[in-house]
């Protein structure tokens, strides 16, 4: 892990082509400087927010719901735990690809029920236009994700002591009580743990964007992972593409310290 980092870092600081290996000359903060002027790379950084916390948002809130419904007992437990775990087997690439399919304005539904609803005009392609096309990624992810999060909490559930839920039923709590007063402060340490872990890979993962749109149209779905690979293989220039992926690690570092210090508060607490 160490050996990688340290090259990469190195990378940053040079004129690194893969066409002239041997002609990488050292600049410096050369590559730094040229990101400030980038306007590509500010637009990977906004789209790189957008698609991490929306992501990340809608993940939790369905994981949250489905774990609260399956820590309950009810007819078809099973099947609804195997569909609800499905998401996390299939392939990033059947993924990515069946949500291409189904916005697709000739053979997808997607396009034709939003337009039957009255919230598009006509059926379009919603990945071929710049306003909406981040948003096709970001349902594919969350169908993907809300496993993960499901999971995670469901376990968590099962560990809150069930004592807790009798004597709050007995002193004639409301649910919503018993949900903000007992559950989710049993949450709340496993919450922060997860959300942190889920943006880094979230922020990292550019494999649904890189087979659903390439990051098009016109950039308007490229985020820093996917720019920096595109930049990297395609532009060759390795040195401009090491900086941007250390701005991302200095950036996913500050997120992870400041969740670490929000979870130890809770845990204390």
């Amino acid at each position: 892990m160490l050996v990688p980092l340290a090259i990469g870092l190195s990378y940053s600081f040079r004129e690194f082509n893969l066409l002239r290996p041997g002609a990488a000359e050292w600049v410096g903060l050369r590559n730094y400087r040229d990101l400030w002027s980038d306007p590509q790379f500010w637009r990977a950084l906004r789209n790189t927010l957008i698609w991490t916390g929306a992501s990340v948002v809608l993940q939790f809130a369905l994981g949250l719901g489905l774990a609260l419904l399956l820590n309950t007992q009810f007819h078809g437990k099973r099947i609804v735990q195997a569909l609800v775990f499905l998401p996390w087997a299939v392939p990033t690439f059947l993924t990515a690809l069946t949500f291409s399919w189904l916005l697709n304005p000739v053979i997808g539904p997607v396009p034709h029920w939003l337009f039957a609803l009255g919230l598009i005009e006509e059926p379009y392609n919603i990945l071929g236009n710049p306003d909406t096309a981040l948003w096709g990624p970001i349902l594919a992810n969350v169908w993907y994700g809300v496993p993960f999060f499901a999971i995670t909490l469901l376990a968590a559930l099962s560990a809150i002591p069930g004592e807790l839920y009798e004597a709050a039923e007995i002193d004639g709590a409301s649910a919503w009580q018993t949900f903000t007063k007992i559950t989710l402060p049993f949450l709340a340490p496993m919450i922060a743990i997860t959300v942190m872990l889920r943006a880094i890979w979230i922020a990292n993962f550019a494999d649904l964007i890189y087979v659903m749109t390439g990051g098009g149209p016109a950039n308007s779905t490229q985020i820093l992972s996917s720019y920096i690979f595109t930049t990297a293989f395609r532009r060759l220039d390795f040195g401009h593409a090491s900086a941007v992926a250390v701005v991302l690690l200095l950036l996913l570092m500050v997120y992870a310290a400041l969740l670490l210090v929000v979870r130890s508060r809770l845990v204390r607490h």
